[in-house]
């Protein structure tokens, strides 16, 4: 029979939560609810490492000085302002305070509700109440028994893989590690686009507090998993680290853009023994399934590859899987797969075809305008880009190349569209500055709030007032210093 009981905090508030027989249990903690859901109180399965210093240690370290969710003034991650800290809020289940009674444990946020599953998600199984762990919509094998609108589309991935690689990036500046970075460790909603990262409490603390697990199978970097059988304290062995979280991170961010596992392909590496051959193909021999130096791994019906992400995600993942598989040093970080992703989503386009999957998909060659997912065609009179190119410093009307944005009817443009050297990270407005739309035939770009836009003949263009985009336009996105030069090609 359900009771409450009262968790006892380390600054000395008292909790409340509701006690049940059978709490959820995972592979480190039981978990029991407060009476609203809101929050979580979760206890340690093995009394020994809630009874190990550097577990209090490693969690004082986590909820005060390296915490992205909290600001500095009250305590959280140095720089970390209050904007900041309710932007990572949103990405991270970080735990927010440690338990002394009725015996040591740890205080995080409930997930979100749209991290669980309705009744309407399924109709084939009983999912409602489960949370949405990332298999259930990379593996082909779960997501037939989601319904379609569970599934999301192309965009809502990326948008949440660039959220993935915000959040890894934010971690590693702090000096943190995961350790277990994987399908289980994040839920996904690709309804909504969004992600969070979970199981924060085992984080490594470099050169502080040791990683307490090794990963989960398939995210496991080949290096650790190589060196399992080396003693704790031998040199050779590899325990994870941001390096291990990248791997990780790549593999994470390729099954939700591609649908599948990068190292999951028909080679056998040990015919006689299934323990051997699944050591093999994710550690030492590991090889990807897109390598294009050795096919041996290659499934014989690629459809759609990583030449389809476009050139930014392309280059990134070869170095991740090609160049960094078996050497940590060359695989790209988290900032460098955030600012490939935001790069890839002004390249996204939407597909003319009403019934495909997709949706969308990255529009990176005018010359072959193609949906990768449906094979539909882009009518040329719908392919407009905008070319950026920002001032160069010192040197008065010279412009160099800073990147270009594919756009399609209603599409917004932010801060850095308009400006050089702005990036969408958590310190930066999301207020929209211009949008484009199709109207009478002709594509616009009107100004919302932008000061000093000039048109291509060099008139000012008032607010709320629009530039016509025709092929060869060129003019002002604002009067500021940094403002960039954009050149319009339609068709082309």
């Amino acid at each position: 029979m359900p009771g409450i009981a009262e968790a006892v905090l380390a600054d000395g508030r008292r909790l409340p939560y509701v006690i049940r027989d059978d709490p959820p249990r995972g592979g480190m903690k039981y978990t029991y609810f407060a009476p609203d859901k809101s929050y979580v109180v979760q206890f340690f399965n093995n009394p020994m490492i809630a009874a190990d210093p550097n577990t209090h240690r490693r969690l004082e370290a986590i909820i005060g000085k390296y915490n992205p969710t909290r600001p500095e003034a009250d305590g959280g991650a140095p720089g970390n302002s209050p904007s900041m800290a309710a932007y990572f809020a949103d990405l991270f289940c970080w735990p927010t305070a440690t338990v002394c009674s009725p015996e040591f444990g740890i205080v995080c946020p409930a997930y979100p509700e749209n991290f669980f599953f309705t009744e309407e998600a399924s109709l084939a199984l009983p999912l409602k109440g489960r949370d949405k762990r990332s298999k259930w919509f990379t593996s082909s094998r779960n997501r037939q028994y989601l319904e379609p609108e569970e599934v999301g589309d192309f965009r809502a991935m990326l948008q949440l893989s660039t959220s993935l690689a915000r959040s890894i990036r934010r971690m590693h500046q702090a000096g943190l590690a995961h350790s277990d970075l994987s399908c289980n460790n994040v839920l996904i909603d690709p309804k909504s686009g969004s992600c969070v990262v979970i199981d924060i409490d085992s984080l490594v603390v470099p050169g502080l507090f040791p990683p307490e697990v090794v990963g989960t199978h398939g995210y496991i970097a080949p290096e650790v998993l190589e060196t399992l059988d080396l003693p704790s304290d031998s040199p050779g062995r590899k325990s994870p680290s941001a390096y291990t979280d990248l791997h990780a991170l790549a593999v994470l961010l390729y099954e939700y853009l591609l649908m599948r596992h990068p190292l999951e392909g028909p080679k056998i590496y040990s015919p006689n023994s299934p323990d051997e051959d699944d050591y093999l193909a994710f550690g030492p021999k590991a090889t990807f399934i897109e390598d294009p130096h050795d096919t041996s791994n290659r499934p014989p019906d690629l459809e759609l590859t990583v030449h389809d992400m476009g050139p930014y995600l392309e280059e990134l993942f070869l170095r991740a899987f090609v160049d960094g598989l078996h050497c940590p040093d060359s695989r790209p970080t988290a900032m460098e797969w955030e600012k490939g992703l935001v790069k890839t989503w002004d390249l996204l386009h939407p597909c003319e075809n009403p019934d495909c999957a997709a949706k969308w998909f990255v529009l990176y060659d005018v010359q072959r305008p193609v949906c990768p997912f449906c094979g539909t065609r882009v009518k040329r009179e719908n392919i407009v880009r905008l070319h950026l190119k920002s001032p160069l410093r010192g040197r008065y009307g010279q412009w160099m190349h800073a990147g270009e944005v594919d756009v399609y009817d209603h599409m917004p443009l932010f801060k850095w569209h308009i400006l050089a050297n702005t990036f969408p990270d958590e310190k930066t407005s999301r207020e929209m500055q211009a949008y484009v739309c199709r109207h009478q035939g002709q594509w616009l770009l009107v100004n919302h709030k932008v000061r000093g836009m000039t048109s291509p003949h060099g008139g000012l263009v008032p607010v709320g007032q629009a530039v016509v985009l025709r092929d060869g336009a060129v003019f002002r996105a604002s009067g500021e210093d940094r403002g960039f030069l954009i050149e319009v090609r339609c068709g082309r």
